[in-house]
């Protein structure tokens, strides 16, 4: 294969002009410039893409690191940051972590490496302590409160917004309300537990293990849910879930059951999608393609940057 010394014997000029010709630098003679696109052309050459990354500091490569791109949840996060990518000529990088650190490491090494020139986190499992390291090789932002870190970020309050939704659910007379939650472990979930548990304590209720659902991630998850619902001898009025998928499943379950919404289960969920519209299901809405939007607008920035989202009741069919 040739390279830049072969291109500049062959069209008789020096390395420094072919390599103004092959980076689009002005002020080279017409006819050396030509001499240089023929001895190109005749031998095939192809610039080595990572070399000109490596002169010119810059790949025009942004990392997305996602845990899965199954759950709408982040499919419509990144569908935001792919928007404002193609109109400033980006292209992504997507990383599938599955919440393996191992995976979360190397989207770290890519930016240190320099083989992206920023990192978007859309939801993690490694320490900020590790993250906070790799700020130093470039701009990262985060979809996770980052406050208190040096970590720019995005982030929705999920211990506030929780608190919303029981003091909504407790106005319209329930009092025994069950949630159902995604990974019992990450750090989103554990905000809105500790909020659950409060807002019992404050109201004075007692706190019920069986009105907690774990795992409840995808559509399908509803009929596990409306089953055992229908076991219980004393089950909750109510059922606050994190995902309008999974809602959406518990609300498919329950008209199948011949099990009345509201009136005999009422139904708070997250996220305004679609299928929350279409389903006229009480949802507070998180703007995810719009914070997909601001993640990648920040990141470009390279300053430092943390913001709350506020989350919005929207009062629908369900409760």
């Amino acid at each position: 294969m040739a390279n830049i010394k072969d291109i500049a014997r062959l069209a008789g000029v020096s390395v420094t002009t072919v390599s103004r010709v092959i980076n689009g630098h002005p002020y080279v003679r017409d006819d050396k410039k030509a001499a240089v696109l023929r001895a190109m052309e005749e031998t095939n050459y192809e610039r080595n893409i990572n070399a000109v990354h490596l002169i010119k500091g810059k790949t025009n490569l942004i990392g997305v690191m996602v845990p899965s791109i199954k759950r709408p949840y982040f499919g419509l996060v990144v569908e935001g940051i792919a928007e404002e990518a193609l109109k400033g000529n980006y292209k992504l990088v997507l990383i599938q972590t599955n919440y393996e650190e191992q995976r979360e490491q190397e989207a770290l090494m890519m930016l240190k490496l320099k083989q992206i020139d920023a990192l978007i986190i859309c939801s993690k499992i490694s320490d900020w302590d590790i993250v906070e390291e790799y700020a130093a090789y470039g701009p990262i932002i985060a979809f996770e409160d980052a406050r208190g870190r040096n970590v720019s970020s995005i982030f929705i309050d999920h211990y506030k917004g929780f608190m919303e939704a029981l003091a909504y659910l407790n106005g319209k007379g329930h009092r025994k309300v069950g949630y159902c939650l995604a990974r019992k472990s990450g750090t989103s979930s554990k905000q809105r537990e500790a909020a659950y548990r409060d807002f019992l304590k404050s109201s004075g209720e007692p706190f019920d293990p069986d009105c907690a659902f774990y795992d409840a991630i995808h559509f399908e998850d509803g009929e596990w849910i409306v089953q055992r619902l229908m076991t219980m001898q004393d089950p909750p009025t109510a059922l606050l879930v994190t995902s309008d998928q999974v809602a959406a499943g518990i609300l498919a379950c329950c008209n199948e059951r011949e099990l009345d919404v509201p009136s005999k289960l009422a139904i708070v969920s997250f996220d305004n999608q679609p299928i929350a519209r279409t389903l006229n299901i009480t949802t507070f809405e998180i703007p995810l393609t719009e914070i997909g939007r601001d993640l990648f607008r920040k990141v470009m920035t390279k300053e430092f940057f943390q913001q709350e989202i506020p989350v919005r009741l929207i009062e629908r069919l369900t409760v």
